[in-house]
């Protein structure tokens, strides 16, 4: 297992051979990595060949290590590259690459950590992705908190003429829907950062019309690593499906909680050990972010930390996000509290968010406040709203909602009696300050 700043090994559950960690993250806290100690560490990029066939080659090599995208859908990386390229060559026009640390998720700090903390690891990955497409310019969009540090590695690698091609840096938009890839896009063509409707995917037509490759920055950050070290090496860790490390958010009632890089596969129960262990007895957690899954701790504990680990319990790694809620804090007060700012933070493109995640959110405030209620209602309406959004995000609130309702029967019982076990003050989950919103 794996603690930031200290190398051990690891397998994970079902996995191959042992494998070091950290890979990503370059140890103890001392600001960011220079460009000079991050070639001391990784060394230099290696160079791409002229002509599509090096391109093709390496494309070929990032699909033999497995590597799937770190931003929560967990597409096939390989598939990506090689789709926004031939795009490119059909319609004869210059891709465009974006690099996604937006991290709209507002208890996830995974990739504002490794912008932090190993910023020229994120740029090689996203230099490289614009050389494998054929684009002429990679854009970067960081979260405010590590905008400046983003700012000066690029100035640092421009200072040398490092880069083949140039980096642009944006500050996210800050809100939830603004990392959508087609939000992203928008944002990046500087309009509003809000998810438009598909047909046709940005890798066919993204930013000013041009094939674009939306690539989260953890998975640019291990694209680097493999165009340095092969397949084979990043295998390593992992399992056969799922192959490589991943960066985990742990939060809440933890002794130690931060960002944990693991080998996947890894079993919940340790993800939590990693993070100093439970802090006080468990009710619940909450997996893969405010648009993931309520989860029993004990029917999760031994489950590995994968996509299909996760699968029988409902649930899915997402954007690497555990949260766990400690006994006396209400689960269904922490749900409605999400519902709120889900439904707050929808783009207002069509009824289903607009309207159907408002209601569901005012329904849960009045069960959480021991009002009238009406369960089959609530149900109902969150079955009207699923998979009928003009995007995704009224799914995800749809599913976390569920869920709740799955793990928390005792509670809403209680609430619908005009009680409470919840004995713990205040609120468990972040949430971002409504003058964000």
């Amino acid at each position: 297992m794996t603690t930031a700043g200290r190398t051990v090994r690891s397998a994970g559950q079902g996995g191959r051979t042992a494998g070091e960690l950290p890979r990503l993250l370059p140890g103890p806290w001392a600001g960011p990595a220079t460009l000079a100690s991050h070639l001391a560490r990784h060394g230099p990029l290696p160079a791409v060949g002229r002509g599509a066939e090096p391109r093709r080659q390496l494309i070929a090599e990032v699909g033999r290590a497995g590597l799937t995208g770190r931003g929560g859908a967990a597409f096939p990386t390989a598939r990506k590259l090689a789709a926004v390229a031939a795009a490119a060559a059909a319609t004869g026009r210059t891709p465009a690459v974006i690099a996604n640390g937006t991290e709209g998720e507002p208890a996830s700090a995974k990739d504002k950590v490794l912008l932090a903390q190993a910023p020229h690891l994120v740029l090689d990955g996203a230099v490289l992705a614009a050389q494998l497409t054929g684009a002429r310019q990679a854009t970067v969009v960081a979260h405010g908190a590590v905008r400046d540090i983003v700012d000066g590695a690029v100035a640092e690698r421009r200072r040398i003429r490092y880069d083949p091609v140039p980096v642009r840096v944006l500050t996210a938009a800050g809100r939830f829907v603004a990392g959508e890839a087609s939000a992203l896009v928008n944002w990046a063509g500087h309009r509003a950062a809000v998810p438009t409707a598909v047909p046709p995917r940005v890798s066919e037509r993204g930013l000013d019309g041009r094939p674009t490759l939306v690539q989260n920055v953890e998975t640019l950050a291990h694209l680097a690593l493999i165009a340095r070290r092969g397949a084979a090496w990043f295998c390593s860790l992992g399992t056969p499906a799922e192959p490589g490390s991943m960066l985990v958010t742990v939060i809440g009632a933890v002794r130690q909680p931060g960002v944990r890089e693991i080998g996947i596969g890894t079993p919940v129960g340790d993800v939590l050990a990693l993070a100093g262990g439970p802090a006080a007895p468990l009710t619940a957690l909450l997996v893969g972010g405010y648009s993931g899954t309520w989860v029993v701790p004990a029917l999760v504990a031994t489950a590995p930390f994968s996509v299909a680990g996760l699968r029988g319990a409902g649930a899915s790694p997402g954007a690497g996000l555990v949260a766990a809620l400690p006994a006396g804090a209400c689960g269904l007060a922490e749900t409605a509290r999400l519902a709120r700012y889900l439904a707050a933070e929808s783009a207002g493109q069509c009824g289903p968010c607009l309207f159907g995640l408002g209601s569901i959110a005012t329904e849960l405030a009045e069960l959480a406040a021991g009002r009238r209620f009406d369960l089959s209602r609530l149900r109902r309406w969150l079955a009207q709203v699923d998979g009928r959004g003009g995007c995704h995000h009224p799914d995800g609130a749809v599913r976390m909602i569920r869920s709740a309702l799955d793990v928390f029967p005792a509670e809403i019982a209680g609430h619908a009696g005009g009680w409470c076990s919840g004995t713990r003050p205040g609120a468990v989950l972040p949430l971002p300050p409504p003058a964000r919103r």
